[in-house]
């Protein structure tokens, strides 16, 4: 599998998580082990995120708007390689 994207959106109530990923096979949706496989995945690619973040992130968009939105990247092969 290769992640994506993540998306997480923050509300009053609780985090929603959205992970879009690349998958050949695997368990059917709405089974435990799909639920267990992405669990997982989320979890992995959230703590790689945070990793990357604390060393390096470089902000390559902003909105200007009073809701602002903004976008932050960071070189994830770079961390890898180093």
């Amino acid at each position: 599998m290769t992640l994506q994207r993540l998306i997480l959106t923050f509300k009053p109530e609780d985090v929603e998580i959205r992970t879009l990923y690349r998958s050949k096979d695997g368990p059917d949706p709405n089974t435990k082990g799909r639920t267990r496989e992405v669990t997982e995945f989320t979890r992995v690619g959230l703590q790689q995120a945070l990793e990357v973040l604390e060393d390096d992130a470089e902000c390559v968009g902003t909105s200007g708007y009073e809701i602002r939105g903004d976008t932050i990247s960071v070189d994830v092969a770079q961390k890898k390689g180093a």
